[in-house]
């Protein structure tokens, strides 16, 4: 009976501890120790988002580096994939109390509102990265270059967001959403207007 018990604690043993004994141990392990977060701010926003874009880019910066007085040049080059999304809408905070008239007589209702800007841009943490990175051997290793490349991806990023045809979609949008709005108000017919502020 005791071999019974041992021979079943030496089994279950073995199925418990095997799988991590061969598996070879991890070469990093990453902690985080636990900070309070502070709040530093909160405000009141007004926004009507209209579109939002998905662009992805990619980012070839290279940091080039003279050496040994000018006779030898060396360079630092960084490849980024960057992935990211931009929110186009209308700033309702920026308008005015006579950009909104309404004639009850008539049902016609009038609404002048701002252009449509953009309101967000971020990179998609998840989906970037660095793709490629190589350090001549006379190089110095650029720490910037990739904050850099990220600063200039999230400027492509606002760029596609500034294009004709996305501010032309997120105005047909934004009249179409408050449109509907103004006539389940009450409004039999809808005039709106872009105005630049």
């Amino acid at each position: 009976m005791l071999a019974y018990v041992v021979a079943a604690t030496l089994a279950v043993a073995l199925v418990v501890l095997l799988p991590r004994l061969l598996s070879p141990p991890p070469d990093h392990v990453i902690t985080e120790r636990p900070t309070p977060s502070l709040l530093l701010a909160i405000r009141e926003v007004s926004r009507l988002e209209t579109a939002e874009v998905h662009v992805e880019k990619v980012v070839d910066l290279t940091d080039r580096q003279s050496a040994f007085f000018g006779l030898v040049e060396a360079k630092d080059a960084l490849l980024l994939v960057a992935v990211g999304r931009a929110v186009v809408g209308v700033d309702l905070g920026k308008m005015r109390e006579e950009d909104v008239a309404f004639d009850p007589k008539t049902g016609v209702a009038r609404l002048d509102l701002p252009e449509p800007e953009v309101l967000s841009a971020m990179l998609d943490e998840d989906g970037t990265y660095v793709f490629a990175r190589s350090t001549d051997l006379l190089a110095k290793r650029n720490e910037q270059l990739e904050a850099n490349a990220r600063r200039q991806a999230q400027r492509a990023i606002e760029a596609a967001a500034r294009t004709p045809d996305v501010m032309r979609r997120a105005r047909a949008q934004a009249e179409k959403q408050l449109t509907a709005l103004a006539r389940a108000l009450g409004a039999k017919q809808v005039e709106v207007r872009f105005v630049a502020r």
